[in-house]
């Protein structure tokens, strides 16, 4: 089975009362030197057998028309997810 990550964040433009939140809370942990912190979203989506451009083209189309809001929201990165890359909790 493969998988495509597609990645959404917030406009530039637009508020983040999340990402400040975490921003804020940052230096009370005693974790310095970042200097903006913006959320954003990641779906992963599986397909029978290897991603294919066709997989990609049609991942393209649901983050743009269903996974994002278009308003508010940009679409940074729609990839395959390479099978020997870390998964989360392996770092």
């Amino acid at each position: 089975m493969g998988s495509i990550v597609v990645d959404v964040m917030l406009k530039p433009e637009i508020l983040d009362p999340q990402g400040q939140a975490v921003a804020g809370a940052l230096p009370r942990l005693g974790i310095e030197g970042f200097t903006d912190v913006r959320q954003g979203k990641r779906f992963v989506l599986t397909v029978e057998g290897e991603v294919t451009d066709e997989h990609l083209a049609h991942a393209r189309q649901a983050a743009e028309t269903l996974l994002s809001n278009p308003v508010i929201e940009d679409v940074v990165a729609v990839h395959a997810l390479d099978a020997t890359a870390p998964t989360e909790g392996d770092a």
